[in-house]
């Protein structure tokens, strides 16, 4: 191949190398803006993650709300049922009691022991009468004894039922709370597991990018290796055209070293004066064909 066929080949190859190289430029444009698209997504499901995760801390803090309130809201049930327990035991004492109550009030029953024993330290009494007015009084006593039983069981009763209210207020403050807390842990799981349907739609988007990234980066790989080839092309092409140049520019100095000897031998043979330049020259020449 002729050093112009060659110079004509280089501009082609050139072109060729031109074209190839927007051709790629353009692919890895292509691959960088579906690269840029699939790092976006990434960082919108990073910031989801992260949202769902305090989601999570939310939700299950408030199911451990819900599982302490319904602790709460069971041994409150269980007290319930005691003091109701305990409220029958009492009612059944008081119907006991009820059939022995004595027919006169406290009160009246009261005075009447006030009023013997008033006598037995007044009134000077025989041994059989003070011995008959004592043993009433322990009649009495007991009549009043089974009042104040009465009085006390009918004031536990009057507790009891203020304390069973107090527990049934209770219960119902812990079942409303427990379903408050319930309705928004299930609304916090509703938004998380809306978000982490978001994510994984996210997901399935950055992972089809992520494909047309490689896929793209795939097509610019034959370019890439074609340039290369071309490149190489180029260079040895040059590197034959230079060491072509080279060869003609020693061709061409040795032809004019040549002329100048011929010249510098025939001035010799005539007798006239030689340059400097031409007499080393001359004897490099000679020197050259001494050795």
């Amino acid at each position: 191949m002729s050093e112009s066929q060659k110079a004509q080949k280089i501009q082609e190859l050139t072109q060729k190398l031109s074209a190839s190289k927007e051709q790629r430029n353009k692919l890895n444009a292509e691959a960088r803006e579906w690269a840029e698209k699939r790092d976006r997504l990434n960082e919108q499901i990073k910031t989801l993650r992260a949202e769902i995760l305090e989601l999570k801390g939310e939700r299950d803090k408030l199911n451990e709300r819900v599982k302490e309130l319904k602790q709460q809201r069971e041994r409150t049930k269980t007290e319930i049922r005691e003091k109701i327990e305990e409220l029958r035991k009492v009612s059944q004492e008081i119907r006991a009691f009820s059939k022995k109550k004595p027919p006169r009030s406290f009160q009246t029953i009261q005075r009447e022991v006030e009023g013997i024993e008033w006598k037995i330290q007044t009134t000077p009494l025989s041994l059989q009468e003070e011995k008959e007015l004592v043993e009433r009084v322990k009649q009495l006593e007991t009549q009043l004894n089974i009042h104040r039983k009465l009085d006390q069981l009918n004031q536990k009763i009057l507790e009891s039922r203020a304390e069973l209210k107090a527990l049934e207020t209770n219960s119902k403050l812990y079942h409303e709370k427990l379903i408050e807390a319930a309705q928004e842990s299930q609304e916090i799981h509703k938004k998380m597991l809306e978000k982490i349907g978001e994510t994984k739609k996210l997901k399935t988007e950055a992972d089809n990018l992520h494909k047309l990234f490689l896929q793209t980066r795939e097509k610019a790989r034959p370019i890439q290796e074609e340039m290369s080839a071309i490149s190489n092309q180029i260079r040895q092409l040059r590197e034959e055209v230079r060491e072509e140049d080279e060869r003609e520019k020693k061709k061409k100095e040795e032809a004019l070293r040549e002329e100048l000897e011929r010249q510098a031998r025939e001035k010799l043979k005539r007798g006239e004066k030689l340059t400097w330049q031409e007499f080393q020259l001359l004897a490099e020449k000679g020197t050259a064909a001494q050795d």
